[in-house]
């Protein structure tokens, strides 16, 4: 992660960026919480970092997450972006680890699709995916198998998503204090950042063991 050009030295930065991914805090509370610690740096400056710094952090997560299972459970939740509903699918495996996610504009299979598509370049192909009723889930696994000659089995058991309902539940509590999301892509990278710091919650980084915070500026690099 290049801080060249900033103000404020690179583990300065780090610490505002995971106060804000981490903890149900607004940026003006970041901003407080840095003037307790002795830096003085606006909201503004702490949302600009958060911002340029997420999608970085999210690619090297990729690198060394560590591998997940074969059977996923997917689900999308609502995420409000300035006053409009917007669609977060996120994936895990039976043991809660977390696969993949994407914040779309629409609940389609399109949107369904892209979100398959991505979750499986990052990963693998799963054996089975659990879903809900949803006809946009079942027609995207479905193009998909036939796309690409492939045998995912589509399961539909309630109960078996509720390991991803309940993991949805940490999301939406992270930003429940935060104002709503004025950009779309403020919100995809926002979330993005929160979902990293979600996986190092979970122990997902190849050669945890540490503190959660020198973890997240290993990423940083």
């Amino acid at each position: 992660m290049n801080t060249k050009g900033h103000f404020y030295p690179k583990y300065v930065i780090l610490q505002a960026v995971y106060f804000k991914l981490r903890f149900t805090l607004s940026y003006r509370d970041v901003e407080e919480v840095m003037k307790i610690r002795g830096v003085i740096v606006d909201h503004s400056t702490i949302q600009r970092w958060v911002y340029k710094f997420t999608l970085f952090i999210e690619a090297e997560i990729k690198k060394r997450k560590g591998r997940v299972g074969t059977s996923w459970r997917m689900d999308e939740t609502y995420i409000k972006v300035k006053g409009i509903w917007r669609y977060l699918y996120r994936a895990v495996d039976k043991l809660g680890n977390t696969v993949e996610f994407l914040l779309t504009r629409k609940r389609q299979r399109m949107s369904a699709q892209s979100f398959l598509i991505k979750a499986i370049s990052n990963n693998y192909k799963p054996r089975v995916i659990n879903i809900d009723k949803s006809g946009s889930n079942t027609a995207a696994i479905k193009v998909y198998n036939k796309l690409s000659f492939s045998k995912i089995k589509i399961r539909q058991c309630k109960y078996l998503n509720n390991v991803v309902e309940q993991d949805h539940r940490f999301i939406k509590w992270r930003i429940q204090n935060g104002l709503c999301f004025k950009s779309f892509e403020s919100a995809k990278r926002t979330l993005s950042g929160i979902e990293v710091v979600h996986m190092l919650r979970k122990n997902q980084m190849v050669g945890s063991g540490i503190s959660m915070f020198k973890l997240f500026c290993k990423l940083a690099g």
